[in-house]
């Protein structure tokens, strides 16, 4: 069966901490397995920015007006919230933090919650925090492939001696270890260096697109196992995250691809073709009913947002719809 899953609704909820407990204890109660994270640590004023284009060319998906928790503080609250729910960061900007701080952070969160941590890390597009956190942003993919090996081996080993281009250990150790010995490290993205770093390090791939194309996804994942064969790695090791994407109007659509779905039977063919596809997570929010658009777009002033209520109730549609054999 697939771990079902969902983002948290940050951006709604804000400050309220009796929304946040509530959210959590009804997924848990509908049977979802895992609830993602998100991180930003700065929000650029956009008004002196007009000719910002930081992702890919195109406008950013957020400004500091969009609420953003920060994800390992957050983790340690959660711990006592939750029962069973494995949390998740989606996605966490690894390369922006200090490696060996964010293992130590990361145990915490894993000893606290009972082995309940999954990591999704990625290179990060916006180059504001990575000046205002004073890292390199040029190089941000090289601390990461350095980040992969590192962590796993401070997360094992109870003394580490390192030395890499960006990363010095030597005869150091966090103390204590994570609960199972390691936390899974799972890589979002989908460019071919992603794709690669993904065959050759990642416990699984978070791909996210604006649109949806069977023959891309087959043939990214085709790179991914072959990348993974070349490192000498059996290709199944790498799990895979379907999920319900959003249309973005910034992105021209491809030869061979399509909107993504809008209704909650297109959803639920859609949860059932990643399943086929070899996934064994799937994340979902609830386009069929207008709910999802609020978690990316950039929050214009004045703007009404919805509550937790109505996310709920189609959460519950959706996991009805989909099966319990799912």
């Amino acid at each position: 069966m697939i771990k079902l899953g969902t983002n948290l609704p940050e951006h709604l909820i804000g400050k309220d901490q009796g929304a946040l407990a509530e959210f959590l204890s009804a997924i848990e109660d509908l049977g979802y397995a895992y609830v993602t994270v998100g991180d930003h640590v700065l929000g650029a004023d956009t008004s002196v920015r007009p000719d910002w284009k930081p992702f890919f060319g195109k406008p950013p998906l957020y400004d500091r007006h969009m609420v953003w928790h920060e994800p390992l503080v957050l983790f340690g609250y959660l711990a006592a919230l939750t029962r069973t729910l494995e949390l998740c960061t989606g996605i966490l900007i690894s390369p922006q933090r200090q490696t060996v701080l964010l293992a130590k952070q990361a145990t915490e969160a894993d000893v606290l919650t009972g082995g309940r941590i999954r990591f999704v890390i990625a290179a990060g597009w916006n180059d504001v925090e990575y000046e205002a956190l004073g890292v390199d942003f040029r190089k941000r993919g090289k601390i990461m492939e350095e980040q992969l090996v590192l962590l796993r081996k401070l997360w094992s080993q109870e003394v580490v001696s390192y030395n890499g281009h960006h990363h010095t250990v030597t005869a150091a150790g966090i103390n204590p270890l994570p609960t199972h010995g390691r936390i899974p490290l799972w890589i979002g993205g989908q460019s071919k260096v992603v794709l690669r770093r993904t065959g050759r390090l990642g416990d699984g791939w978070f791909p996210y697109y604006p649109w949806f194309s069977e023959p891309q996804l087959q043939a990214d994942l085709e790179l991914i196992h072959a990348a993974a064969r070349e490192a000498g790695r059996d290709p199944g090791e790498v799990g895979i995250e379907g999920a319900v994407y959003f249309a973005d109007p910034r992105f021209e659509m491809p030869p061979g691809g399509r909107e993504p779905p809008e209704t909650l039977e297109d959803c639920v063919e859609y949860a059932h073709w990643w399943k086929k596809f070899g996934a064994n997570r799937f994340w979902v929010t609830a386009p069929w009913a207008d709910l999802g658009p609020e978690e990316t777009g950039v929050r214009e002033p004045g703007k009404k947002w919805s509550g937790i209520e109505k996310r709920l109730r189609e959460l519950e549609r959706f996991r009805e719809a989909v099966g319990a054999d799912f």
